[in-house]
């Protein structure tokens, strides 16, 4: 088929015998006719160990150095995945992201891409020698050592597929492909054989963790066709890719849910121009992403504004604004953890009428209170108490009748679902 990029993450090569199994598919695929290069994780558990141990050293740990310690975990499987198929007689070299070029921006433990050089890849292909990549880490341009975050190997893998013009780029994985919520959750999910870009990129970003968001993002602005499967099995997966008409005729293909999420409200902030940018301003400083924002109708001169976070940032995000908030005479900061964000995605929304009115009535029969509102044309988020989090997934999941192909059924009693631009 040309040329592949395979992914490998944490639980394919979390043991000797899987990193064997590993290598014997590397060689099956290879003998079906195509060049190969392969991206690994670290072995499963291996970078929360590596952050373990920086934490019993110091609480807080300097950012470079932590980047130091846990890009060894995936140093560690190239080499053994290299060692596998070198005794299998396959010709396979192991390379870093310094290595193949991997240059990042400087921001340590969460750095992007900014460039793929990639010329040992080229060299090692022209050689017939399969380059064996870690995954999750590159350079800076003082030759220091970055990583790319959670799930950065994905964004490895989609980045050397785009500056290799590869066929596609298989994500292996424990599981299957994409299903239309949590098979844990919801027993019906289904099975997607194709999603497109921009919901998979919305799913990835609202809690579906098969992907990581940044790779779908690469993949999307560069066209490269990426395909989910398990390392446990030979299913087709699910294939990521542009959109057609067939994708529209699903107006929910997914129901996805995060609870990493943390509210932040001010109290009685002056309501006034510039306030809300000082607010974001400081926020943004510190690298905090800030997702959902509500602003209420000023009472008098004064206001309240809420909004979500990561939760392992809002007690940051609370610091950071207490001394502003000070200054601005703002009366109180509430922080609320115990909170998920629920959402449908579908690329149908765009066309078809009622889907907010049909998922907010669906959570308010079973007594889920809605705190926050998100929308995009293809996606709706709720944000709601955490202890519900299940039981909405598994009601929206029924209510758009997403293990079934086809469109959004009418309410009862109505006739056809009419068309419209958005979600209303």
């Amino acid at each position: 088929m040309g040329l592949i990029v395979q992914k490998y993450g944490g639980t394919s090569v979390g043991s000797i015998d899987r990193i064997k199994k590993v290598a014997d598919r590397i060689i099956r695929t290879r003998a079906q006719g195509s060049d190969l290069v392969v991206v690994v994780s670290a072995m499963s558990g291996e970078t929360d160990r590596l952050i373990r141990l920086a934490h019993e050293v110091t609480p807080y740990p300097d950012e470079r150095e932590m980047d130091m310690l846990i890009s060894t975990g995936e140093r560690v499987t190239i080499a053994l995945l290299a060692m596998a198929l070198h005794e299998r007689g396959v010709y396979a070299r192991s390379l870093t992201g310094r290595q193949i070029g991997i240059l990042t921006d400087d921001v340590h433990t969460n750095a992007r891409i900014k460039a793929v050089t990639a010329e040992r890849i080229k060299a090692a292909l022209a050689e017939g020698v399969i380059p064996v990549v870690a995954g999750f880490q590159g350079v800076n341009e003082k030759s220091d050592v970055t990583t790319l975050g959670r799930g950065g190997s994905d964004t490895t893998a989609v980045a050397l597929a785009s500056a290799l013009s590869a066929d596609l780029c298989d994500i292996f994985t424990d599981v299957d492909g994409v299903y239309t919520a949590d098979p844990n959750i919801v027993p019906s999910a289904r099975k997607l054989s194709r999603i497109s870009y921009e919901a998979m990129l919305e799913m990835a970003s609202l809690g579906a963790k098969v992907l990581n968001a940044r790779s779908v993002e690469f993949a999307m602005k560069y066209q490269v066709p990426v395909r989910v499967r398990s390392s446990f099995n030979d299913s087709e997966g699910t294939l990521v890719t542009k959109e057609d008409p067939e994708m529209e005729q699903e107006v929910v293909s997914g129901v996805a849910y995060d609870k990493n999420q943390a509210k932040v409200t001010l109290v009685g902030v002056p309501d006034r121009p510039g306030v809300a940018s000082k607010i974001f301003g400081a926020i943004a400083k510190e690298n905090i992403s800030v997702d959902v924002i509500i602003q209420n109708v000023g009472q008098g001169a004064l206001t309240d504004i809420s909004f979500t976070v990561p939760r392992g940032d809002a007690r940051r995000a609370k610091e950071v604004l207490s001394k502003l908030a000070e200054e601005m005479g703002v009366a109180d900061i509430l922080l609320m953890e115990n909170i998920t964000k629920v959402s449908i995605v579908g690329v149908g929304m765009r066309s078809h009428s009622g889907v907010a009115a049909r998922m907010f009535a669906s959570l308010a029969s079973e007594g889920i209170n809605i705190m926050m509102i998100s929308t995009s044309e293809i996606k709706i988020s709720c944000v709601i108490d955490s202890k519900y989090t299940e039981l909405a997934v598994r009601t929206l999941h029924d209510a758009f009748q997403v293990a079934k192909v086809g469109l959004l059924p009418p309410a009862k009693g109505k006739g056809k679902t009419r068309r419209s631009n958005a979600p209303n």
